[in-house]
């Protein structure tokens, strides 16, 4: 059984998320498709149609998320030995071979979002990052071809 490591922020917004597609979406749903029943004939009903889909995108996803949480790895950054090493969850200022300052925090792949500055621990950057040092230099493998980066600061 694999297990999806996620920060406790990533688990409290996928519980908030399950929360919200049980209480408000799923009994929203169940209601546009009693409304569109009422209209008549099903088989031509663009509305039941719709409403069906939804439903089903939506019981879908409220899987998908019991089974990342059921699976899940809560990885609390507190709760690690502060070494300056670079591990999942941690904040990590690196300096490019341009001079360029840039920092990514280290997350599960359903929290990675670029414009808020986070990575999954799947990512090529982050593969390059995990298990190095504050001082230490890696060069990373990107479509835009080969960078090299140092690591400046590891945040806790």
């Amino acid at each position: 059984m694999t297990k999806i490591p996620m920060t406790v922020q990533g688990e409290k917004l996928l519980r908030a998320e399950l929360t919200e597609l049980k209480t408000v979406a799923r009994p929203q749903i169940i209601a546009n498709i009693s409304e569109a029943r009422a209209h008549g004939d099903l088989k031509e009903n663009a509305e039941y149609h719709e409403a069906k889909n939804q439903q089903s995108f939506i019981e879908g996803r409220i899987q998908e998320i019991e089974h990342k949480l059921s699976h899940a790895q809560i990885v609390d950054i507190n709760s690690i030995e502060k070494d300056g090493k670079v591990v999942f969850g941690v904040t990590v200022t690196l300096l490019d071979e341009h001079e360029k300052q840039v920092t990514y925090q280290i997350v599960g792949e359903d929290e990675a979002d670029i414009k808020q500055n986070k990575i999954s621990y799947a990512s090529p950057v982050a593969r390059a990052l995990i298990g190095k040092f504050e001082g230490d230099e890696v060069s990373v493998q990107t479509p835009k071809g080969l960078i090299a980066y140092e690591i400046m600061k590891v945040g806790y």
